[in-house]
C-alpha cells in the first residue's frame, strides 16, 4: 500500500467503517510480542504501523498475521516447532521501520518477515532485507520498488495497475463492452496509474476509448466532464477513484441521464455507506474489483470472518485478509523448504502454489502474485459477489 490512506495505496482511500472498528477492537497497539525462543520455536518477524496516522491499516494487517500464526500453532506448528511472531510498531515511519527491522534480525533472530504495510517504510525495509537475504513478504504494499529490491522480496496483494488490466478484460469478455470512457483523478498516482493501465489493456481487448476525462483532487462538480462522456454514449464508464468521489460522480451521472455501466476498482469499497440513500440506485448494476469479498461462498473465507469477529469483535477488512494470506504463504514456504534456511525458503516461495483467502496464488518472475480479483456488483443497494476473475 502506498502512503497515507489507501487500501494498498498511498494518499488515497479514507478509512472505512469496518477498518475503524478493527482499529478500536484491536489487540494492544504498541511494542512487540515476546516470549521464549530456542530450538523449539521458529521466529517470524512483523512490522506494521500500530499507532499513528495509518495505524488502521497496520492493526488489521497485524491481526490477520496473528490469526495465521495461531491457526498454525493450533495444528502443531511448522516443522514440528511452534511459531513465535515477534512484531514491532513502526508508526508509519521509514526510519522507525528500519530500526525495528534491525532489531528483529539482530536481537530477535527472526527467519522471515511479514511486512511492512505502507509503501515508503516497506521499500526502506526491503532494501535492508535484500542485504541479509531474509525472506520478506508484504501483505499490502503495492509500489513496484518493493519487490524490485531483490529476489527475496514478495507481495501477497496484486499491484494497482493489475486492477485496471483486470477490469478492462472483464469489461470486454464478460460484459461485451465495445466502447469506454474514463474519468480519473489526475492529482492521484493511484487513480492515474490504474486509468493508464485500463486504457492500454482495453485497447488491446478491442474496446475503443471514446474519451478520457480528468479532474483535480477535492473537486465536487463533475458535470463538465460528464457532459463530454454523455455525448460519446460509451458502454462503460471506468472510475478508478475512491468511494467518496464515486458517490458524487454516480449521482451526477444519473441526474444527467448517462446510461453507461459504471466500473471501478478497490477504492470503491465503502461507496454504499457514503452515497445518499435516496440516490442509491445511481450505482445499481455497477461493478468493481478488490482483493477479497466478504460475500464469497468459500468456506475458508466465511470461517475466517467468523473467527475474526469472535477474536476482535469487528468485521475483517481487506488488510486483515491479506495479512493472513501473507503469513500463511511464508509459513507454507518454510514447510515446503523443510528448513528455515533463507535461500531455500526463498526458492520454495518462488515456486509455491498456494490457496489463500484471496484466491489461488503463484508468483511471477518479479515475485508479484498471479491471482484472481474478486468481482463485486451492486444490486438493490447491496454488494453482491459475482466471481473471481484472472487476467
Amino acid at each position: 500500500m502506498k502512503e497515507k490512506s489507501r487500501m494498498c495505496g498511498a494518499g488515497k482511500k479514507r478509512v472505512c467503517a469496518a477498518a475503524l472498528a478493527a482499529l478500536l477492537a484491536a489487540a494492544p497497539l504498541a511494542g512487540c510480542s515476546k516470549g521464549g525462543g530456542g530450538g523449539d520455536t521458529i521466529k517470524i518477524g512483523g512490522l506494521a504501523p500500530l499507532t499513528g496516522n495509518v495505524s488502521v491499516y497496520g492493526v488489521a494487517t497485524n491481526n490477520g498475521a496473528q490469526m495465521a500464526v495461531q491457526a498454525a500453532n493450533d495444528k502443531g506448528g511448522v516443522l514440528g516447532k511452534k511459531i513465535q511472531y515477534v512484531y514491532y510498531d513502526e508508526k508509519g515511519d521509514a526510519t522507525e521501520a528500519v530500526n525495528a527491522y534491525n532489531k528483529l534480525v539482530q536481537n530477535d533472530e527472526v527467519v522471515g518477515l511479514v511486512g511492512d504495510v505502507t509503501s515508503v517504510p516497506c521499500i526502506a525495509v526491503a532494501q535492508e532485507a535484500v542485504k541479509d537475504g531474509l525472506p520478506m513478504i508484504t501483505g499490502t504494499g503495492t509500489a513496484a520498488a518493493i519487490t524490485t529490491a531483490g529476489d527475496n522480496v514478495f507481495r501477497a496483494c496484486f499491484t494497482d495497475p493489475y486492477q485496471g488490466q483486470v477490469m478492462a478484460e472483464y469489461s470486454a469478455k464478460k460484459l461485451g463492452a465495445k466502447t469506454a470512457a474514463i474519468l480519473y483523478d489526475m492529482s492521484d498516482d493511484y487513480s492515474s496509474g490504474v486509468a493508464e493501465a485500463f486504457e492500454k489493456e482495453a485497447k488491446a481487448a478491442g474496446i475503443s476509448i471514446v474519451t478520457k476525462q480528468a479532474y483535480q483532487h477535492n473537486d465536487v462538480d463533475f458535470k463538465s466532464q460528464l457532459q463530454t462522456v454523455k455525448g460519446k454514449s460509451p458502454d462503460i464508464l471506468f472510475l478508478p477513484v475512491y468511494y467518496q468521489d464515486v458517490a458524487l460522480i454516480a449521482v451526477q451521472a444519473k441526474q444527467m441521464g448517462i446510461k453507461a455501466t459504471l466500473m471501478g476498482v478497490d477504492g470503491w469499497d465503502g461507496v454504499l455507506e457514503k452515497i445518499d440513500k435516496s440516490n442509491i440506485d445511481a450505482v445499481n448494476g455497477a461493478y468493481f474489483c478488490s482483493q477479497y469479498s466478504a460475500e464469497s461462498k468459500d468456506p475458508a473465507v466465511q470461517q475466517f470472518i467468523k473467527d475474526y469477529k469472535a477474536k476482535y469483535k469487528a468485521d475483517p477488512n481487506m488488510f486483515a485478509v491479506l495479512g493472513y494470506d501473507a503469513m500463511n504463504i511464508l509459513l507454507e514456504s518454510i514447510k515446503k523448504a523443510g528448513t528455515t534456511d533463507s535461500a531455500k525458503v526463498v526458492d520454495a516461495m518462488k515456486d509455491i502454489k498456494f490457496k489463500g483467502l484471496t484466491g489461488d496464488i503463484t508468483f511471477d518472475k518479479d515475485r508479484n502474485p498471479v491471482k484472481s480479483a474478486a468481482i463485486t456488483t451492486i444490486q438493490d443497494g447491496a454488494y453482491k459477489f459475482v466471481e473471481y476473475f484472472k487476467k
